[in-house]
């Protein structure tokens, strides 16, 4: 190689540097063939299935995610509609349950408005019973002192019960008689 440098620098070519020598561009052609050879034979098919391999995992995730949104997407769906169930059932109930409230104090309403009439009429017979108890023992009483009062005036003993009921009657009747009188006055 010195050899080759010395001699280049001795002589004086004409030829163009950049251009090289037809050896080199033989060798280099061979060299590029069996490369593009050895490439064309056993890189590029590895890459090409390498490169396959891929694009059927890619399309293959692609199926799977389209096939998990379809299935999301149903989900939601009936989701959607469960949800829209359960708010017309408990719509439902909701009613339902006004409905039974208001029988329910309706019922209530006409149990305590019966048992009022009831506790009201049981009063009233009562009060009935009292105040006819209480007229028994009055005339009793009054005809008593009605009859000793007489006795009393007249100077002799009214023995005679028909008199003496007579007597207490018509007292009695007097006496209601002016009360009568006397309350319309009022």
């Amino acid at each position: 190689m010195l050899h080759a440098v010395l001699k280049a620098a001795t002589e004086e070519s004409t030829q163009n540097p950049v251009i090289p020598e037809w050896y080199d561009i033989i060798w280099s052609s061979v060299c590029f063939v069996i490369i593009l050879v050895f490439f064309w034979k056993y890189v590029l098919p590895r890459v090409q299935k390498m490169l396959d391999e891929r694009a059927e995992a890619i399309e293959g995730n692609i199926a799977k995610a389209d096939e998990a949104q379809r299935k999301a997407e149903a989900a939601l769906e009936e989701y959607t509609a469960q949800l829209a169930d359960a708010r017309a059932e408990a719509g439902r109930i909701r009613e339902t349950a006004r409905e039974d409230g208001k029988q329910i104090v309706a019922e209530a309403k006409d149990t305590a408005v019966a048992e009022a009439a009831r506790v009201t009429a049981s009063a009233q017979a009562q009060i009935e019973a009292e105040r006819q108890s209480a007229l028994v023992s009055l005339r009793s009483e009054v005809g008593t002192i009605a009859i000793d009062l007489a006795s009393g005036v007249v100077g002799e003993t009214l023995s005679d019960d028909a008199k003496a009921k007579a007597v207490v009657d018509r007292f009695l009747a007097d006496l209601e008689a002016d009360t009568a009188t006397a309350g319309g006055k009022n």
